[in-house]
């Protein structure tokens, strides 16, 4: 082995949680290598060539707020946007991008070699340099040695990963990649601990084969979109989706096949995704469904490619023909790139900080679907989390840590640091209880702020972000302040807006908290001032939502007490008398920041929480 160069941090890994961390450790002033098995494999979709949807998209606007590159690549290599959603809530609304798969990679690529302090290496990482306790750099697959400060593994889905179709399995990773192989036995004898999951994709089949006209149409949003809250609003929609279902004839062959299928023969031993189930799952799952809805969707401009969502599987090749062929639009289908299922191990959550450092080992951090996540997204905001952290550490900073009431990141992370998983993660709306307050169109007023403060954020983005600031509380101090009285002009347009006309004077807020009204109608019928759209949309989402709002504000308040309340790092945990013999395991294997982090914990009751407050009290000296 021989010393090649030495670097502040060290990424393991050039996926979306790679290429986040990287650049953030980078631009926060790091010097740091980026390694990858394949420079082809630089932010590359292994899966679905799409960016955002429920819950997705709230954490793709986060990493744009804080300064991170996800939102940008998605917005420049969109092919198709759509808003999903818009029947529901503002809370819940999605916005989903088709990506071009080719250019998204391209485009990462060129971000990553045009960044200061960043160098990206093609190398297989096969084990951990471990001094004293602490990781202390790399070691490649040609017995090199990369000294650092901080390790990030960003591996994916590629730890000692298996490609199954069938009857068929190999060594393997996505897309036809290397796999990585060495790296997590070496992990598992520095103690750290593994578990090993599955995920799987569809068919990639030939546009060129399939029957449109069959299919319905699926285009994008009249409306302009955007990811990033620097970019344009505009039209993005170049290319179309369609939709398509599969009927009884494609149950039939799943059901007369499911002994070959490698999920019900016992081939597959890792744990799949519960919200992504192959197609052969959902027929046995939802055994009283007639069909399953599938999205055929493009996989770039340059390519006949066409990805089947929905139809994830394992089955053998020929039943893969079978069952596509049965599908409306896919009678003469011809498969480029057959459906497989992949297993790969990955590390256990729990026995990681906040901070996304490994609690035994300081200097490692990880982050990605190699923490137990589902999910570009996922991946992209705890890769940029886990960048800024190990950076700050370097330069003696304090940690960076988003709290749940905070941003969707903070749930994601606090979800699995402290209740970990036992199957793939993946973010949804839902798993927020703080979802009103944490819409995907505030995530800048958000986190820009604190994005700027530790140095992400940029002066021309933190320009952006103060005007647009500026535009929001001038609607704002507009509609608390605007008023009306029951002149029959007045009353005249509430009547042709549908609703009920005044007998005293009221503020503009309270016309627009009416659910029939929107600021539109405002300003067309009743000659309020126009204002930039964003800024009425978030204004107009305020207003209406003020009363849950200000609900989950206090129920915020309440919360943040238990968050402040500080636990001592070095405190025994299995010393403290009172507390159950499971809540001090827990304790001591997860080691819990404040109380209201160990309150989460499964397996630690409020009883125990009780005790344990008086225990952290004692031990600063404090007043019980």
């Amino acid at each position: 082995m021989y010393l090649i160069d030495t670097y502040d941090v060290i990424v393991v890994g050039a996926g979306h949680a790679g290429c986040e961390a990287a650049l953030a450790a980078a631009r926060l002033g790091a010097r740091t290598l980026l390694f990858t098995i394949s420079l082809e494999n630089v932010a590359m979709m292994p899966c679905n060539p799409a960016i955002g949807g429920p819950g997705k998209s709230h954490l793709v606007k986060e990493i744009d707020a804080l300064g991170g590159q996800m939102g940008i690549a998605a917005d420049e290599t969109a092919i198709q946007m759509r808003m999903l959603n818009l029947g529901k809530g503002p809370a819940v609304y999605a916005l989903r991008a088709q990506s071009d798969k080719g250019a998204y990679h391209r485009y990462f690529k060129s971000i990553l070699e045009n960044t200061d302090n960043l160098e990206l290496k093609q190398a297989q990482i096969m084990d951990i340099v471990v001094e004293d306790g602490k990781c202390k750099g790399v070691i490649t697959e040609f017995d090199e040695i990369y000294r650092s400060k901080a390790v990030i593994l960003c591996t994916g889905t590629y730890l000692d990963s298996r490609i199954i179709v069938g009857e068929y399995m190999y060594t393997g990773g996505p897309n036809g990649m290397r796999p990585s192989v060495g790296l997590s036995e070496n992990l598992k004898k520095h103690g750290i601990d593994i578990l090993r999951f599955k995920t799987g994709t569809p068919s990639r089949v030939d546009g060129r084969s399939l029957n449109y006209d069959h299919m319905k149409l699926e285009e994008g949003d009249k409306a302009n979109h955007a990811f990033s809250f620097l970019s344009e609003r505009k039209d993005r929609n170049i290319k179309d989706c369609y939709l398509s279902y599969t009927n009884e004839n494609t149950h039939k062959i799943l059901r007369d096949n499911l002994h070959r299928s490698p999920i019900y023969s016992g081939k597959i031993h890792g744990v799949g995704a519960r919200y992504c189930p192959s197609i052969e799952d959902k027929v046995v799952r939802f055994a009283d469904k007639d069909k399953h809805q599938l999205f055929v969707e493009p996989e770039g401009l340059d390519t006949t490619e066409m990805y089947v969502q929905g139809m994830s599987t394992s089955m053998p090749i020929d039943v893969q023909y079978a069952f596509l062929k049965t599908i409306p639009g896919f009678e003469n289908v011809k498969v480029m790139r057959p459906a497989y299922a992949i297993e790969y191990d990955l590390l256990d959550p729990l026995q990681l900080y906040p901070t996304l450092e490994v609690i035994k080992m300081e200097g490692l951090y990880s982050a990605g679907q190699s923490n137990g996540t589902s999910g570009y997204e996922e991946a992209a905001a705890q890769g940029l989390m886990a960048g800024i952290n190990a950076a700050l550490k370097i330069q003696g900073k304090e940690p960076f840590i988003l709290a749940r009431h905070e941003a969707y990141i903070g749930t994601l992370i606090d979800d699995l640091v402290t209740k970990g998983t036992n199957e793939p993660y993946r973010m949804m709306t839902s798993r927020s209880e703080y979802r009103l307050i944490l819409r995907q169109d505030n995530a800048d007023l958000r986190l820009t702020e604190k994005g700027y403060k530790i140095g992400l954020v940029n002066e021309e983005r933190y320009k952006h972000f103060i005007e647009r600031k500026r535009k929001f509380e001038e609607a704002m101090d507009y509609i608390t302040t605007k008023r009306f009285t029951p002149k029959e002009d007045v009353n005249k347009a509430l009547e042709e807006l549908g609703t009920t006309p005044l007998t005293t004077g009221i503020g503009a807020d309270k016309i627009l908290k009416r659910p029939e009204i929107t600021y539109k109608d405002m300003v067309e019928k009743l000659g309020c001032k126009e204002f930039d759209a964003e800024a009425v949309e978030e204004m107009e989402i305020t207003v209406k939502y003020e009363g849950y709002i200000t609900r989950q504000e206090n129920a915020i308040k309440k919360a943040e007490k238990m968050e402040n309340k500080k636990i001592p790092q070095d405190m025994d945990f299995m010393k403290l008398e009172g507390i159950s013999i499971e809540a001090r395991q827990k304790l001591t294997k997860i080691k819990p920041l404040s109380l209201g982090q160990a309150s989460r914990i499964s397996g630690v009751s409020p009883a125990d929480i009780a005790i344990l407050m008086v225990y952290v009290k004692k031990y600063k000296g404090e007043k019980v």
